[in-house]
């Protein structure tokens, strides 16, 4: 395990200051805010620790209400609005300085046998025959406003190995393409045997590449060329069937629909054998800058 992911950890390993109040921190982000990530999973963390370790979260609805400061603690309360027979819901608000930042409600549930169906993993090339993001990166330093971007994004990045299928937005600035995008994930080392952990893990980077796909249907780089501004608004998953997020895992994303100043993703996370483990849809901020 690397030291970024060790991080990671720690950063996910939250402080009980009472039975149903949590603390956690922020790590340095790329942008000079929380990472939305961070905070999805934290909260998710903190509902978690107050749920019978025999049921797991299969699904989460989260809105963003404030940028979060990097500087300051993160204290998330947690509401047990429900415990039933299988399904068990909470509510988690996060607040720094005397405001709420985000709100998560997520359900967790007993293992059940059940009707089985999913939709068919997509074709995509071995995440071994991918650059790595330190490899990739560099090529489109002279794409970025500040030259200090690719070390902030391969630092960002370095917990996770997350390696781009097709060009990023920024690698293709000016060229509207299929509003699609398709990248691989897996953490950089191997981790614990605990489900809530890879399920915030997996909710974490699912914030990172999610928005991409809204960028490439009009040609934008994103904001670290300068052609938009943004932020997520709204992040809801679905958690279908067990999977490892130390193990490959297939991003497939696509945007449906932009208007109004607001772009919206939706995407299906595979395992490497083919597996839909996850749903995600987002609804953010884009602007393009006057």
């Amino acid at each position: 395990m690397n030291q970024a992911l060790e991080s990671l950890l720690d950063l996910l390993d939250l402080e009980r200051i009472e039975q149903d109040i949590f603390r956690g921190l922020s790590r340095s982000a790329v942008v000079p805010r929380v990472f939305g990530g961070q905070v999805a999973a934290q909260a998710l963390v903190a509902a978690g620790r107050t749920v019978p370790a025999d049921r797991t979260a299969h699904s989460l609805h989260a809105y963003f209400l404030r940028p979060g400061d990097p500087g300051a603690p993160i204290v998330y309360t947690v509401d047990r609005i429900r415990d039933g027979r299988s399904f068990t819901t909470r509510r988690v608000v996060a607040v720094q300085h005397g405001q709420p930042i985000f709100h998560l409600s997520a359900s967790f549930q007993t293992y059940e046998e059940g009707l089985d169906h999913q939709t068919a993993m997509p074709p995509a090339p071995a995440p071994e025959t991918l650059p790595t993001a330190a490899e990739m990166l560099p090529r489109y330093a002279d794409h970025f406003l500040e030259p200090g971007v690719v070390d902030r994004l391969i630092e960002a990045r370095a917990a996770v190995d997350l390696r781009y299928v097709d060009a990023p937005p920024f690698g293709s600035v000016g060229t509207p393409r299929e509003p699609r995008s398709q990248v691989w994930f897996r953490t950089n080392g191997k981790l614990a045997d605990d489900p809530l952990l890879h399920v915030c893990l997996a909710t974490y980077v699912s914030d990172m590449t999610l928005l991409d796909s809204v960028l490439l249907a009009h040609g934008r780089g994103g904001w670290a060329v300068g052609d938009v501004v943004g932020a997520s608004l709204d992040h809801a998953m679905w958690f279908h069937r067990p999977f490892r997020a130390d193990e490959w895992l297939l991003y497939d994303q696509e945007s449906p629909s932009s208007s109004g100043g607001r772009g919206l993703g939706q995407a299906r996370i595979y395992t490497q054998d083919g597996q839909l483990a996850v749903t995600v849809i987002q609804e953010g901020v884009i602007r393009v800058p006057r």
